[in-house]
């Protein structure tokens, strides 16, 4: 399959699911989360918003909240490069790019180069290749903040046999369902 007939299955399939499910195999992947090491021992969690059906990481934002964490989240600015900013809840999130939640203009800018970072995708296969909504925001940030972590958390239903990837791609480290975490190697 190609990128756009896999992004269209992916949409497809998150669109037909029970929300009452999504819910619940989200919660499971949060308790996934949670209990690795990483996430232990990560004292910031930058997390993107879910949007449009997506694990709710709004969830995982909650906990490390509570987990006494310091959470970031991404805004794609002007020059067409994303940010991540610091948010203390979720009154510091409003409307942005693609309709998709993001931090405030006042918030903080997060320029750690430590931490553990949620990386989206909308599929992801066996091998931990991973296929984006297309900007490639993320595969540059993590160029320029290599000592970041970067681990991917989906439902079971975006796990293909087999995606596309072009051998530049960064990998997560790790890919997290409700049903199996999946240690990856980082690297195409």
């Amino acid at each position: 399959m190609t990128k756009k007939e896999i992004r269209a299955e992916v949409k497809r399939r998150r669109a037909e699911a029970d929300l009452e499910t999504l819910h619940a195999d989200s919660a499971r992947i949060l308790e996934r989360f949670v209990a690795l090491a990483e996430y232990r021992e990560a004292g910031l969690l930058l997390a993107y918003v879910d949007a449009k059906r997506e694990v709710e990481t709004r969830l995982l934002m909650q906990r490390a909240w509570q987990d006494g964490k310091k959470v970031a989240a991404p805004r794609v600015d002007g020059d067409g490069v994303m940010h991540y900013y610091y948010i203390e809840d979720f009154d510091d999130l409003e409307s942005g790019s693609f309709g998709i939640m993001e931090p405030k203009k006042s918030c903080p800018l997060c320029e750690a180069e430590t931490g553990l970072m949620l990386m989206p995708g909308v599929a992801f296969d066996e091998r931990c290749h991973r296929v984006g909504y297309g900007g490639g925001y993320y595969d540059r940030y993590l160029e320029r903040h290599p000592g970041l972590g970067h681990i991917a958390i989906a439902f079971e239903f975006q796990v293909f046999p087999e995606v596309p990837f072009e051998e530049h791609d960064i990998l997560p480290q790790m890919l997290v369902t409700e049903e199996r975490i999946r240690k990856c190697g980082g690297c195409a």
